[in-house]
């Protein structure tokens, strides 16, 4: 059935090319021409019971074909009129009811049907059709914001986002599309009037030169004949002008043309009665009733082998009951999906929903999807979809973020009030007292009117939908290790197999897996380590995965792979790095009471020394957080990670980097020494 439908256009496209080189015989110039007619009526009334323009995406297409249809028919008439004087019974016949005796009257309303169809339908669609391009273009940007914030607040979700955006391009493409089609029908009726004048006046000339007609008869042969050819093509013309100017006013389809054609075309069959009746009438007029039954009676059989129902295959009860069960234990109310938990979730009081409502002015969400924008460029992973909702059990003005089920940060926010963050000592605004939620620094919430004082004052100055998104940054970007699974690590190995198949082939799944890739990656963004030049980091596992499979050791093989990133993410001004350096006893220490086993390695170090090296690090970094500079120590690389497990507890903010994560042109600056004495 399918390669039928995949044929049918082919076929048509093959009599078209006949039509124009060929000679027709004046019977089958009558059945193309109620084929062409009736293919137009099939037309507007699909176009009259589609709810939206994608139901009928083919039609551009279907306008260029059927354009061509009717430009071959004029040909093949032309050719039938100017060389035998005949074109068949439904041109003449047309031709004698507009003329009634009189060819020039005839003439006239032939004339005035021209111009109606030239000037009012085809310039009118053609006008939709330009504008309705430009809207659907220009409101681009705003739906796929729209499909953004709703998938931010959790109203949808990816493939239902995708789904939409995919949506929105086809109805663009259409609209494109029919832009451009608009043209075919405008060029057809200058066209279908520029045949009219050649055959009256060409026919005028061969009747009285070569057939030996008075002026008489040439003009009332030929008029006659003119005017049906033109009535017979201008009629399909006006009711497909009509159809377009129906589409646009009320987009690429995925399969073929021919399956969409007679798909699309025949989704109503119910209409096939109408347009067989339609035809049916016409053989009470001088056309050939034989013809015109057959044809109404090849459409009627067809609306009723298209419209008959399905057969309804014999089920036994027991499958059936079966089958009722699975669907109840699929349904949306199955407990199962009660244990489903959002990667990311933001919950908030009441008093706050005017930063989610954008009928009140909330960009919240709008933040949100720059946020995930900005950290898939930082961190180099997808960031999940932040599930946005309102707790009516925390208080008014205080919100909390999840991670996985888990509360990790919480805050308060005062949406009548601007957050002032205090320069240094100096407190000189008056406000009520609190901390910034992202970095926990000293802050005021102030009143508007102190707002100018306090930035002349030294002080930063940032309104509540600032601080909340910043600290939804800052939260993410501290726990994205726990967001990045194995299948967000499948997503990412095969992004990077689209670019570097060879890279991924010599790493998965051999001689790691998917977990150990995972863990490894974990591992960097853990220690605010971008995972975005992953080719690198591929790398790296490519060389030193046959070695050794302790994902700890691949991650500091990474980290120094990845030494000019980590150079940038922390030079300060002047290309200058300043650190604290560890005692060469005291890596010496480290280093000797490392522990190697078959399940990895740790360090063993007494409580008592331990003390020591946790307290000598306190007085360097209090030092340092004075000078308002981010604490980092730099060390051997063969202990760095134990360092960094060391300190983790007590000091989770401080950097710990190894010489070989560096660039040998960095100018390194040591403003302090750890050491156990």
């Amino acid at each position: 059935m399918m390669k039928v439908r995949d044929l049918s256009v082919l076929l048509g496209v093959i009599l078209i090319i006949v039509m124009l080189v060929i000679p027709l015989p004046g019977w089958l110039l009558s059945v193309l021409i109620l084929c062409n007619i009736s293919l137009a009526l099939i037309v507007i009334l699909v176009s009259m019971n589609t709810s939206e323009p994608l139901q009928f995406s083919i039609f551009p297409s279907l306008l260029l074909l059927l354009t061509l249809f009717r430009l071959g028919l004029n040909v093949s008439t032309t050719r039938s009129i100017l060389s035998e004087a005949d074109a068949g019974g439904v041109v003449a016949t047309f031709g004698t009811f507009v003329i009634g005796g009189n060819p020039l009257v005839g003439f006239v309303v032939f004339t005035i049907l021209v111009i109606i169809q030239f000037l009012v339908i085809t310039k009118g669609s053609e006008r939709v059709s330009e504008v309705a391009a430009r809207f659907t273009l220009d409101a681009m940007p705003g739906k796929q914001m729209s499909i953004d914030a709703d998938l931010n607040a959790g109203m949808i979700n990816e493939q239902q986002a995708k789904d939409r955006r995919e949506k929105v391009e086809r109805e663009a493409d259409f609209y494109g599309a029919m832009d451009g089609a608009s043209k075919f029908v405008k060029g057809d009726a200058i066209a279908g009037i520029i045949i009219v004048l050649i055959n009256i006046i060409f026919g005028l000339i061969i009747g009285m030169m070569q057939m030996g007609m008075t002026f008489q008869e040439a003009i009332g042969t030929y008029m006659q004949l003119t005017v049906g050819d033109g009535l017979v093509s201008q009629i399909p013309a006006l009711l497909i002008s009509t159809a377009t100017g129906i589409v646009v006013t009320r987009v690429s389809s995925q399969g073929n043309l021919g399956s969409d054609v007679t798909e699309q075309l025949l989704r109503y069959p119910k209409l096939l009665y109408i347009a067989a009746g339609t035809i049916f009438l016409f053989g009470f007029t001088p056309i050939n009733f034989f013809l015109t039954t057959s044809i109404a009676l090849i459409l009627g059989i067809s609306a009723y082998w298209l419209s008959r129902p399905p057969a309804q295959p014999v089920v036994d009860h027991e499958i059936e009951e079966e089958q009722a069960e699975s669907a109840q234990m699929q349904s949306s109310e199955n407990v199962v999906d009660l244990i489903s938990m959002d990667p990311i979730e933001f919950e908030f009081g009441y008093s706050l929903i005017p930063l989610v409502d954008t009928n009140q002015g909330g960009d919240l969400m709008d933040r949100i999807v720059m946020i995930r924008r900005q950290l898939a460029i930082e961190l180099g992973i997808v960031i999940p979809v932040v599930r946005i909702r309102d707790n009516i059990q925390l208080s008014p003005n205080t919100y909390q973020l999840k991670v996985k089920g888990n509360e990790v940060a919480q805050g308060e926010l005062m949406l009548d009030h601007y957050l002032a963050m205090i320069p240094g000592e100096d407190d000189e605004i008056d406000g009520i007292d609190t901390t910034e939620p992202a970095f926990g620094l000293p802050a005021k919430w102030i009143d508007e009117e102190d707002k100018d004082n306090a930035e002349l004052s030294g002080y930063t100055v940032v309104d509540p939908p600032s601080v909340v998104s910043t600290h939804i940054t800052e939260v993410i970007k501290k726990h994205a290790h726990l967001l990045l699974g194995r299948q967000e690590t499948k997503q990412l190995i095969d992004h990077l197999k689209e670019s570097n198949p060879i890279l991924v082939e010599e790493v998965t799944p051999e001689p790691l897996s998917i977990g150990d890739v995972q863990k490894v990656l974990s591992k960097l963004l853990r220690e605010q380590v971008s995972i975005r030049n992953l080719p690198v980091i591929f790398e790296t596992l490519a060389d030193f995965g046959k070695m050794t499979n302790d994902t700890e050791l691949l991650g500091e093989y990474a980290r120094q792979a990845l030494a000019p990133q980590i150079t940038k993410q922390y030079m300060q001004q002047g290309g200058m790095l300043k650190v604290i350096t560890i005692a060469g006893e005291v890596e010496q220490m480290i280093a000797d009471h490392i522990q190697n086993t078959e399940h990895g390695s740790y360090l063993a170090l007494d409580p008592n020394t331990q003390q020591k090296i946790i307290r000598s690090v306190t007085e360097k970094v209090e030092a340092i957080s004075l000078e308002e500079e981010i604490p980092i120590i730099l060390c051997s690389p063969t202990i760095r990670m134990f360092v960094k497990q060391l300190l983790d507890r007590f000091f989770p903010h401080v950097v710990v980097l190894s010489y070989n994560e560096l660039e040998p042109d960095l100018d390194v600056q040591s403003i302090g020494v750890v050491n156990v004495a």
